[in-house]
């Protein structure tokens, strides 16, 4: 087969600050004139990519995974041209439409029908080649009523599914689409999903990046791995992806430290130290069953005064499919101040209705007067969900049942226009 892509040996490094050094020659001789003699400190480099090679055949939907900073999406904005790497080279063969950011191509003055047929120019279609796709752009995205209103007007989910409506139909030869996906509706996520089946179906590339293992998992029949810059693995989807569940933080016991935890994100000023999983009677406990009640204490240490700080926490399969997101903030918990030191916050769960399996918890501290993140901790430990009579029978239930499950009861009057019907077990919840 043909190679869509080949990317050889491609690296990126950036330069902290490197964007507030003075670039026109009176800011330089200001500066030279305030401190004639000062040293400037010595820059500190980042590489986000190091030494990454693969290639893509045509029509392959490969799915890119890792952890947040790794540097899937650096990699993704030098496939799309946005940035080009310090070392190495890529090569990408046809027409190469990217969605990397709500809007990603858009002019803001123009209207959304104005959009499309700019980005099919960039594409390098004709005009006619657009009006045969337009309609069906419209319809995809669900915008009829604004296609001609300025863009700038657009909320941000109609932008997004312009944005993809677009890249998918005006017939790009490679398509790249990041994570962005994810603030889609989920009737929306399935028309992206199925729309890049047929992309595949027609013989064209797809890269698709995803916390989403589940959807990475069934869309796409390679996986590549990057952390820390690099390709760590890259081979079947799902040898892939387990070989990537695998590394995460795992609760070894119903405490776990997270002093020292890698790939965490945020300002540093209030982080988590520990969580510990606690049965509702106060008890530690490495594992828990469905249906019980749980308390997930999170310890924390803050180096100064936070102002409304709101904790949150995130619930996921080991697949990645979200079961729960939730945070002080969303319940309308107030919290004035958090003084310097150590202290904890307890999060309640009277009944934790999840099927039996592994599933991974996700921290984080906010502010809630700014946009700012403290905290952030990635699949950072996981709790085991055992067995147990949840429907009040002996019959064994597990994770091919679903995901959660709710209290419930099966009605049998009706049967026979209400006659008597001999049944050997009753079962109610």
């Amino acid at each position: 087969m043909t190679a869509s892509i080949i990317v050889e040996d491609v690296s990126k490094r950036y330069e902290l600050g490197a964007l507030q050094r003075e670039t026109q020659l009176r800011d330089q001789l200001v500066h030279f004139l305030r401190a004639p003699f000062r040293r400037r400190p010595p820059k500190e480099i980042i590489w986000a990519l190091r030494n990454v090679s693969f290639s893509v055949e045509e029509g392959e939907v490969i799915g890119i995974i890792g952890r947040n900073g790794a540097g899937k999406s650096t990699l993704l904005k030098i496939l799309s041209k946005i940035t080009y790497p310090t070392s190495g080279r890529v090569r990408a063969r046809g027409r190469v439409a990217s969605l990397l950011e709500v809007g990603t191509g858009f002019h803001e003055e123009l209207t959304g029908r104005e959009n499309i047929f700019l980005n099919g120019s960039i594409l390098g279609m004709k005009k006619r080649e657009v009006i045969a796709k337009l309609d069906a752009i419209i319809a995809f995205a669900g915008v009829e009523r604004f296609i001609d209103t300025p863009i700038k007007r657009y909320s941000s989910g109609m932008r997004l599914r312009l944005g993809f409506a677009v890249a998918a139909h005006l017939e790009p030869d490679v398509l790249i689409v990041d994570e962005v996906l994810a603030v889609g509706d989920a009737g929306f996520q399935k028309k992206c999903i199925t729309a890049m089946e047929d992309l595949r179906g027609g013989g064209r590339t797809v890269l698709f990046v995803s916390h989403n293992m589940a959807a990475v998992e069934n869309l796409c029949s390679r996986g590549i791995w990057i952390a820390n810059g690099s390709v760590r693995l890259d081979g079947p989807t799902h040898s892939v992806i387990e070989s990537y569940m695998a590394t995460f933080s795992t609760a070894g016991s119903a405490t776990s430290e997270l002093s020292a935890a890698e790939g965490r994100r945020g300002g540093g000023q209030i982080r988590y130290t520990r969580v510990e999983f606690l049965s509702s009677d106060g008890d530690l406990q490495t594992v828990t069953r469905a249906g019980k009640g749980i308390v997930i204490r999170l310890h924390y240490r803050a180096n100064e005064p936070i102002e409304r700080p709101s904790f949150g926490l995130k619930i996921c399969t080991e697949l990645g499919t979200v079961v729960s997101d939730t945070s002080t903030w969303l319940h309308g918990l107030d919290i004035p101040l958090i003084p310097p030191g150590d202290g904890y916050i307890e999060l309640e769960i009277d009944s934790l209705n999840l099927l039996p399996g592994r599933y991974q918890f996700s921290l984080w501290i906010t502010s809630c007067v700014q946009s700012y993140l403290y905290d952030g901790l990635e699949n950072i430990v996981h709790l085991d969900v055992e067995e147990t009579a949840i429907y009040g029978s002996t019959r064994r239930i597990d994770n091919r049942y679903g995901v959660v499950f709710f209290p419930q009861r099966w009605r049998l009057q009706g049967i026979g226009r209400g006659g008597a019907i001999a049944v050997s077990s009753a079962i109610n919840t």
